[in-house]
């Protein structure tokens, strides 16, 4: 019986994932602004893999749409461009009866975890995942550029700037 794998590992990825992201932070399960580093991240990681094994030939927008439900508590239509809105993101940081941690960057990483989970183990990210995933990654950014005082800022815009290339490309 083959061992499961756990957590990310670069000796263990597809080689399509080391060449399309070599860079060290996005192997790394320690480091929380890496898409496996946290345990959001690293959860996404391990649920894609127990998902994938049920449903090997389904695509995986469907584990993006639950992840949209479960997580984010919301209908996966209104997961769309629309929630990259400045003023939106800007209003939910800052809005005391919404739980943007959770509705947003919980929701985010995992959305993000996931699809890049499929790059690592299978080498792809399917076509129809990608607005998703873009979309989770570009609410990052804005997030990240309208929180004060975050000394992690800018390296964190610069790995989703590396996750959007890498996106791009697969």
């Amino acid at each position: 019986m083959e061992e499961e794998k756990y957590g990310i590992s670069i000796e263990e990825a597809h080689e399509r994932a080391k060449q399309l992201i070599p860079e060290d932070f996005f192997w790394n399960n320690m480091d929380e602004l890496a898409p496996f580093g946290s345990d959001e991240g690293d959860m996404a990681l391990a649920e894609f893999r127990d998902w994938r094994k049920a449903n090997s030939q389904q695509p995986t927008l469907l584990c993006l749409q639950w992840v949209i439900k479960n997580v984010g508590e919301m209908n996966p239509g209104k997961y769309n461009k629309e929630l990259l809105s400045r003023e939106k993101i800007k209003a939910q940081m800052t809005d005391q009866k919404f739980d943007d941690y959770q509705y947003v960057y919980n929701l985010d990483t995992s959305i993000i975890a996931t699809g890049f989970a499929q790059l690592v183990d299978e080498g792809i990210i399917e076509a129809a995942s990608k607005e998703v995933i873009q979309i989770a990654i570009d609410r990052q950014i804005i997030r990240a550029e309208l929180t004060n005082g975050w000394e992690y800022k800018d390296v964190y815009i610069e790995r989703m700037r590396v996750l959007s290339r890498a996106l791009a490309e697969a």
